[in-house]
């Protein structure tokens, strides 16, 4: 499709069909059976502030001791205080922590036993105009699912997309089965999707894995256009869907919305109430059981990784190993992670591990770096970084796992350089750090790419 990505795309009754081939797949052991779980039910949840990018002054609604229910506000932010953060479960707020300067770190609630719900009435969307159903929509505590792109923020109400996008499948390392967490709940991702087409001037995008057959779930879906996108890893990302469907200029806006949060929205419609349960895949080589459990954002991941592990010395990861956020065994859930993560800590130091011959999982084909000649083989990955920030060396490593038309090393310089104009010129209005993480898995020069991408966000998001 265009000069560096090497894509293929094709129309069928108005749907694309986009054939990746740079990117790589980590395979990695511990991927959850297709199964649920019967772990004991987490007590204790969170609304994290760090978990919504661009949430720049949230102000707590609630006190330590305060009862609520699930959609109960508990946060606004006052730069945009429409849309409610809200409780995730019924229960007793615990502890409002915070850290340095007072900046808000979590809100707890220990949950009830039976969770019971904020009544906000079943919604006529044909009855409303868009301006009305998203303000029912932002109230309700279910908008934060609806991201912005540029910059990758909770959207703003008052802004009319020209499109938006759902993925309805994931290609991270042992990133869970959408169609299988899912199953049952089509009638709440068509009222999602009904609600959605209403709020956008465009289209409704629902992009599926092309190299399956349609899952079930997703395959009597009326109203949005469904594309079919295959490859390797990255092929999943949102981001890379938008860039072949209907590229992002200056002064344009998308929104995306996870599969998991359309079927929320939809359940807003159709009850009348904030559900935040979903089903999420317990992962990693150093567990004695993945496998599938259905909990509520923000759950403490205790209880699903505590008993269940093959060694005490591990990092838990709210997320996928690409983009998650490391937390403790006592964390919670990130509010947009359906995946819990653990992997051995990798604290430690291999002498002259640079000279050795070794089979470990990587990306580059030189002398002693075997992993090519096993590319099926699932990998017992850790932490370690190999090495520590160097100079950038330019080797066109970058280019070959990023199927976009832009150049990321020449944007990582001009972030780095603070160059506004090649910033801008170079397609930050394109990515957000999961578009590039695997820049940052393949990085011999070690550099944070993620974080440079904020950066570079962030510059122009503000200048």
């Amino acid at each position: 499709m265009g000069r560096f990505s090497k894509a293929h795309s094709s129309k069928t009754d108005m749907s694309k069909i986009v054939k990746l081939k740079k990117g790589f797949d980590i395979n990695m052991v511990g991927k959850a059976k297709q199964e649920l779980a019967d772990f004991a039910r987490a007590q204790t949840f969170a609304i994290k502030p760090t978990d919504f990018i661009g949430l720049q002054r949230p102000k707590v609604l609630v006190n330590e001791g305060d009862t609520v229910k699930a959609g109960t506000p508990i946060l606004i932010d006052k730069a945009l205080d429409q849309v409610i953060y809200a409780a995730p479960v019924s229960g007793k707020v615990v502890e409002v922590k915070r850290g340095d300067r007072r900046k808000l770190l979590e809100v707890s609630i220990l949950a009830d036993a039976t969770i019971t719900y904020e009544q906000f009435g079943q919604v006529d969307i044909a009855s409303l105009d868009r301006d009305a159903l998203a303000a029912k929509l932002a109230a309700s505590g279910i908008w934060p699912n609806i991201i912005q792109r540029p910059f990758g923020v909770v959207a703003n109400p008052a802004d009319t997309p020209k499109s938006i996008f759902i993925s309805a499948f994931d290609t991270h390392p042992l990133a869970p089965d959408c169609a299988f967490a899912l199953k049952g709940q089509e009638r709440y991702l068509q009222a999602g999707i009904e609600a959605l087409a209403k709020l956008t001037s465009g289209k409704v995008h629902l992009n599926i894995d092309g190299s399956k057959a349609v899952p079930a779930v997703f395959s009597n879906l009326k109203g949005a256009q469904m594309n079919k996108f295959s490859g390797p890893h990255p092929a999943g990302n949102v981001g890379v869907q938008i860039h072949h469907l209907d590229p992002m200029n200056k002064g344009e806006i998308a929104w995306t919305v996870s599969p998991s949060g359309v079927a929320q929205i939809g359940k807003f419609i159709l009850e009348g109430i904030y559900d935040a349960s979903k089903v999420i895949a317990v992962t990693g080589s150093e567990l004695t059981k993945a496998a599938y459990v259905k909990t509520y954002s923000g759950a403490c991941v205790s209880t699903f990784v505590k008993g269940n592990l093959n060694s005490g010395h591990v990092r838990v990861v709210s997320g996928n190993v690409l983009t998650g956020e490391k937390i403790s065994l006592e964390g919670f859930l990130g509010f947009y992670h359906n995946q819990i993560t653990v992997i051995p800590e990798g604290d430690y130091y291999e002498f002259m591990g640079w000279a050795k011959p070794t089979t470990r999982l990587s990306y580059h084909r030189a002398l002693g770096l075997l992993s090519f000649l096993t590319p099926n083989k699932e990998f017992v990955l850790d932490s370690n970084g190999r090495g520590e920030e160097r100079a950038f060396v330019q080797t066109g490593v970058f280019e070959s796992v990023t199927p976009m038309d832009i150049l990321p090393v020449y944007l990582l310089k001009a972030i780095m350089a603070e160059d506004y104009d090649e910033i801008e010129e170079l397609g930050i209005y394109e990515i957000v750090e999961e578009d590039l993480a695997l820049c940052e898995f393949v990085d011999v020069s070690k550099h944070p790419v993620q974080e440079l991408v904020r950066k570079g966000i962030e510059l122009i998001q503000y200048s």
